[in-house]
């Protein structure tokens, strides 16, 4: 059994379908380094991140510290909001002790500057990208956790998103989900305002067959929880097309 899959069951087991994703994202980053071991040790040897553990494991985990601590403080503050959605996370998913240890450590890297491209292309190297674009679903969710997703969020999560080789059409449909727009419903199934029903249809169908739990074969059950969400809100937004449209 893969990492990614025992993963995804412990946090899944321990926080539910949120824990499931980050444990799935940190289960396929240490694959991604078993499969490429020789080429990480010189990165591993050079960090200075502390935490016991696999050193991909380690690293992930630091890495995604780093890209919460720019969005948080991406406005200019860092919201209580937005460290109680994270300090909520920490605890479910990796449990009291470790969770102040990583705390300490993200207050310490809202403080900081670092090189995002580094640590973007680091990930890029070490993960899938359906597991990329569960990163920048989390960081929007993040974003979003005082009620509003600021102009400077949205661009912090935008060069991340670039720099994780995110594509525009599927970064713009994941921001649709979080930013509310009169477009948002068309940017989310990337389909223009003027299309035809038809072509709204097979959008909405071609979204629905990619994020629908039971067409994701060859994954495990935990894998296909975390689509769900992307797959519900593009029903809302296929409902609502309808709906405005007055197509039946």
């Amino acid at each position: 059994m893969s990492f990614r899959i025992i993963g995804a069951v412990i946090g899944f087991l321990s926080s539910g379908p949120f824990g499931a994703v980050v444990g799935l994202l940190i289960g396929s980053y240490i694959d991604y380094a078993y499969n490429g071991e020789s080429s990480n040790n010189e990165y591993n040897r050079q960090s200075s991140f502390s935490y016991q553990g696999h050193p991909s494991q380690v690293n992930f985990k630091n890495s995604l510290l780093v890209l919460i601590a720019a969005v948080m403080k991406a406005d200019g503050k860092a919201m209580k909001s937005e460290l109680d959605l994270v300090k909520s996370m920490l605890i479910r998913t990796y449990g009291e002790q470790q969770s102040k240890e990583m705390l300490l450590t993200l207050r310490d890297y809202l403080k900081q500057e670092h090189n995002l491209y580094e640590i973007c292309r680091n990930l890029r190297n070490r993960m899938g990208y359906s597991q990329r674009l569960e990163l920048v679903h989390i960081l929007f969710r993040i974003s979003r956790a005082d009620g509003n997703v600021s102009d400077a969020e949205v661009n912090i999560i935008q060069i991340v998103s670039n720099q994780l080789g995110v594509s525009t059409p599927d970064y713009l449909s994941l921001k649709a989900m979080f930013v509310s727009s009169s477009d948002a419903d068309y940017k989310i199934l990337d389909v223009s305002p003027t299309a035809s029903e038809a072509d709204v249809k097979k959008a909405y169908r071609d979204l629905a067959k990619r994020f629908h739990p039971d067409r994701l074969q060859g994954l495990s059950e935990i894998e296909k929880t975390a689509a769900s969400e992307k797959f519900v809100r593009v029903q809302k937004a296929y409902e609502n097309i309808k709906k405005k449209k007055g197509w039946s």
